[in-house]
């Protein structure tokens, strides 16, 4: 899609089968990388590609253009035995839509569409075999899509967020979307946005101080406290923004403060995690009518953190062992993939928690004081972390000559044990060498080099030999 707004470009629709799940996935992205819709379905017909092209419609607004490739849920040029309108293009043509396609055997085209399709596959997809039902994989790539677009930079965009670049086309002053009778029934309507005070009505009484922004009617520093009850999904939804609770926390009531830069997500007082607001003023104006009250101070302190303070961030490990810091992607550790950790930054020492504050791993800081007062989601860091009451414990696989390395240094188990992946336990001290339940030997810690690889490499394939061809005769001559 493309619009005159800034922030817009065109937003491609592609729909793609998904390996290892009972189901496909549409897929329409912009070209400013932020996700605009990801549906999971169980087959890709016309009518559910529509329903999410209606879908993304009524949140972002009508487009001036779309592409897509050549799939019969988007085009008829190519039926037969004569070219014929599908609903995807009926509903571009009555919305003033530029319907445009790829040419055929041309993937490139949609080059960013598929670079989503293999970060979506390697980071989310290939890591569940089957997924149990339909509910299960979309409440995944829903929690997936949302960091996707607001904590995941991107080199294309200097490192920015998606979401700080795109901004959804107003609604404001366009005509009322034309949808197919066979489809109005489906689509969820939109709950009408509230008229702004006009100048006969009265004001809503608002706590002072409340600051208002240009247009006299907007407070900028409007803040809201709600109570939700987590659903079984765990995927908690407020006004079109998802929070991600887990299945665990299932029944749970939830405290939200929430402004228009930041919500916190309280139990029983204490902050479970802070994430970038998308709410407007209008949100939770909303909110307030639906029995919020104006909220009092934020629970964490938001004030800008001084260069070199100690700061906590909350941060999502990725597949690949990596989290987001000021822009950048930093390694921390393919154990932790898939662990959401708490990052605190202590002048040259970046430590891990888990969620009761138990060190998981320090690391050196890689950032300047400059960079970590840059973190956005900062906060003042709290008391520092008690040291985890068990030992580290990492695998290693025995050489063909019965000796394995940790942190550098070489350790001889026996040939006996040769090519066999045993336990390492690092001490405080020493190394402590264990086969299953047996422990085979210990040996003192000669290396100060901190462990950076915690699980077994996996076996490199035998090579085949090669055999060198000869194009020589019997006696030695070229034909």
């Amino acid at each position: 899609m493309r619009s005159n707004e800034p922030g817009h470009g065109r937003r491609r629709i592609v729909q793609r089968t998904a390996r290892a799940r009972p189901a496909h996935h549409l897929v329409a992205p912009s070209p400013r990388r932020f996700c605009v819709i990801a549906t999971v379905v169980r087959r890709a017909t016309g009518r559910a590609v529509c329903l999410a092209f209606a879908e993304a419609l009524q949140r972002f607004g009508v487009p001036e253009e779309v592409l897509t490739d050549n799939g019969k849920q988007f085009t008829g040029r190519f039926s037969q035995p004569r070219p014929a309108e599908v609903m995807f293009e009926r509903i571009c043509r009555e919305n003033g839509i530029v319907a445009r396609n790829t040419k055929p055997r041309t993937p490139t085209t949609t080059g960013k569409v598929e670079r989503f399709h293999q970060t979506l596959q390697r980071e989310l997809l290939d890591d569940v075999d089957v997924w149990p039902d339909l509910e299960a994989v979309q409440t995944a790539v829903d929690v997936f899509r949302t960091e996707y677009n607001t904590n995941r930079p991107h080199q294309s965009l200097d490192m920015a967020f998606p979401a700080d670049r795109f901004t959804a086309r107003p609604t404001d002053g366009q005509l009322p979307l034309r949808l197919p009778p066979a489809l109005t029934t489906a689509v969820p309507v939109p709950a009408p946005r509230p008229a702004p005070p006009t100048e006969s009505q009265d004001p809503p009484a608002l706590p002072a101080p409340l600051v208002l922004s240009a247009n006299g009617v907007d407070p900028v520093n409007l803040a809201v406290e709600i109570t939700r009850t987590v659903p079984a999904s765990g995927n908690l939804a407020v006004c079109g923004q998802q929070f991600w609770l887990g299945p665990a926390r299932a029944g749970l009531v939830i405290g939200l403060w929430a402004d228009t830069t930041v919500v916190h997500l309280l139990l029983d007082g204490v902050r479970l995690k802070t994430v970038p607001s998308r709410l407007t003023p209008a949100h939770l104006r909303q909110l307030l009518a639906d029995g919020g009250r104006h909220a009092g101070p934020p629970p964490v302190t938001a004030s800008p953190v001084k260069p070199g303070a100690p700061v906590e961030v909350d941060r999502l490990v990725n597949a690949t062992g990596l989290v987001s810091l000021a822009g950048r992607q930093h390694p921390i550790g393919y154990h932790l993939a898939g662990r959401r950790v708490t990052i605190r930054l202590d002048r040259g020492v970046l430590h891990l928690l888990d969620a009761d504050r138990t060190l998981l791993r320090s690391l050196p800081n890689p950032l300047t004081p400059q960079e970590q007062a840059r973190i956005r989601d900062a906060r003042p860091a709290g008391p520092p972390p008690t040291p985890t009451p068990e030992p580290q414990r990492v695998e290693r696989r025995v050489s063909s000559r019965g000796v394995l390395v940790i942190a550098g240094q070489k350790i001889h188990v026996g040939i006996g044990h040769a090519g066999r992946t045993l336990t390492v336990e690092d001490a405080d001290t020493t190394f402590r060498i264990h086969d299953g339940d047996q422990l085979l030997t210990e040996v003192p810690r000669t290396t100060t080099k901190p462990i950076a690889r915690f699980k077994v490499r996996k076996p490199e394939p035998p090579q085949q030999p090669r055999i060198a061809s000869t194009d020589r005769d019997d006696h030695g001559a070229r034909p």
